[in-house]
């Protein structure tokens, strides 16, 4: 992830004049255009079209149809976002032409992608299993169309499903998205499940993992906040509270976006590393803190780790990686003291369990699935929390005034910690505006310089910088 400073999250019209040439010949090979009429050709599983409409017609079985039937200009495909109505209708143009999520297959087929294939012995990048599970839409060659093509990357049905079942009917005016859920679309529009949708990928499961022989080979580590992340795709979507959104929508959602992912992030971590624990490989080694043995070796009293000292464990002993419950923990001490007291105690135990050279893999799996059922159980409390300029600022000062503890948890933490504030910042400016607008922007951005060499990050320095945000608030 590029950890760099956000600082305006509108949507950008895309230019007409910058773009036609491209969309105009990727428009030329779209296969499907519709209408609103009651009958619409799909797309099914074996390529051939079918009549389904809700129009008392079968749907066809659940099938991948590609990005190119979304692309038409009257669907998906405008240049310029529509402003009269919920979708944007350019959808596809912004997937295409600026969100990174297109070029992830043609990031596999560069110099470092076959590099890294070549260090893993997997055979080419682009046609491994291991590098398309989360490069491309790898599904199974029976649920293909015709018109599906594995090179376009992380496209439309990579998040949405697939959509031969709902791809004519969900057209049709009197369509809902309840009905396009109920025969195969991924409900992206409830948080929860968006966020295990895009952690299926930025932390990975059993099926998707960015191991430690993944980071030796080359693959950067995996960092991820739901608010921060959605907002530099950039966002193809209205969210609630803007214009065109229903009048009693939740001009806080940026708030509980950000609180929601953190949740899932954590619960989705805990699990995945009970599985890990039951895995091929043990220890495995992407679970602890990366910088606490790949930083540069300095002359004792250059070090800010001896001076620190070890907190309990023995040295050289590498510690468990806690920054998925860096911002959580604050969230969560607002909703229920004494569970998350007891979310503190559990993880606490688990963290000495994993800071160990050759953890017990039963003692960890087990901490780890107590651990996860908590913080589902603590999530929920969460969510029922009011999200107020009050609430917001209140989140706000708890994170950039626990600047020394948050720092002290290492680089991961620190960055977990920038976003957040960002994020809670930004969501502030839009529906009022601070005093100090303009410095605390700016104390903000300083907080992403320490971020850009791991290395070289240094907890004194940014936990000076966090303190600087604290004091600018109100």
């Amino acid at each position: 992830m590029d950890t760099k400073p956000v600082t305006n999250r509108r949507r950008l019209a895309i230019s007409p004049t910058f773009f036609s040439a491209i969309l105009a010949a990727t428009f030329a090979l779209c296969p499907i255009a519709r209408t609103q009429s009651k009958e619409v050709p799909l797309f099914a599983i074996d390529g051939q079209p079918s009549q389904a409409s809700q129009a008392g017609h079968a749907a066809p079985a659940p099938g991948y149809t590609g990005p190119g039937s979304c692309a038409s200009t009257t669907c998906h495909g405008s240049v310029s976002p529509r402003t009269d109505n919920r979708v944007l209708q350019n959808e596809y143009s912004t997937w295409i032409v600026k969100d990174k999520h297109s070029k992830a297959y043609a990031s596999l087929q560069g110099n470092v992608g076959e590099r890294m294939a070549a260090i893993l012995g997997i055979g080419r990048a682009e046609s491994a299993p291991k590098c398309l599970a989360c490069h491309a839409l790898d599904v199974p060659a029976t649920q293909r169309a015709r018109t599906f093509d594995l090179s376009e990357g992380v496209s439309c049905e990579s998040c949405h499903g697939p959509a031969a079942a709902w791809l004519g009917p969900h057209t049709e005016r009197d369509w809902t998205h309840e009905k396009s859920v109920a025969v195969g679309m991924y409900d992206t529009r409830n948080l929860t499940k968006r966020s295990e949708k895009c952690l299926s990928c930025h932390l990975g499961s059993e099926e998707k993992s960015v191991d430690h022989e993944m980071i030796a080979a080359g693959h950067p580590d995996l960092y991820f906040e739901l608010d921060s992340f959605s907002a530099v795709m950039p966002r193809h979507w209205k969210e609630p509270g803007e214009p065109g959104e229903p009048e009693n929508s939740d001009p806080w959602y940026d708030v509980r976006e950000l609180t929601t992912g953190q949740a899932v992030q954590l619960r989705q971590s805990l699990l995945r590393l009970e599985a890990r624990a039951h895995g091929k490989f043990w220890p495995e080694y992407s679970e602890l803190q990366c910088y606490a043995c790949h930083h540069s070796l300095t002359l004792p009293e250059n070090s800010w780790r001896q001076a620190r000292g070890y907190s309990g464990r023995r040295p050289g002993d590498p510690p468990w990686n806690p920054s998925r419950y860096t911002i959580f923990h604050e969230v969560v001490f607002q909703a229920d003291g004494d569970g998350a007291g007891k979310l503190d105690s559990e993880l606490s135990r688990l963290a000495q369990l994993m800071s160990q050279l050759n953890p017990d893999r039963e003692a960890v799996a087990a901490s780890a699935a107590s651990c996860a059922r908590l913080v589902g159980d603590l999530s929920s409390k969460a969510d029922s929390m009011p999200n107020d300029p009050a609430s917001t600022l209140r989140l706000l000062r708890k994170i950039s005034g626990d600047a020394d503890n948050i720092s002290a948890q290492g680089e991961h933490a620190a960055a977990q910690s920038a976003m957040a504030v960002q994020s809670l910042f930004v969501a502030y400016e839009r529906n009022g505006k601070f005093e100090h607008s303009a410095e605390l922007r700016a104390a903000i951005s300083a907080l992403f310089q320490d971020l850009q060499d791991p290395s070289a990050y240094n907890p004194a320095r940014f936990s000076g910088k966090l303190r600087q945000v604290n004091a600018l608030l109100p």
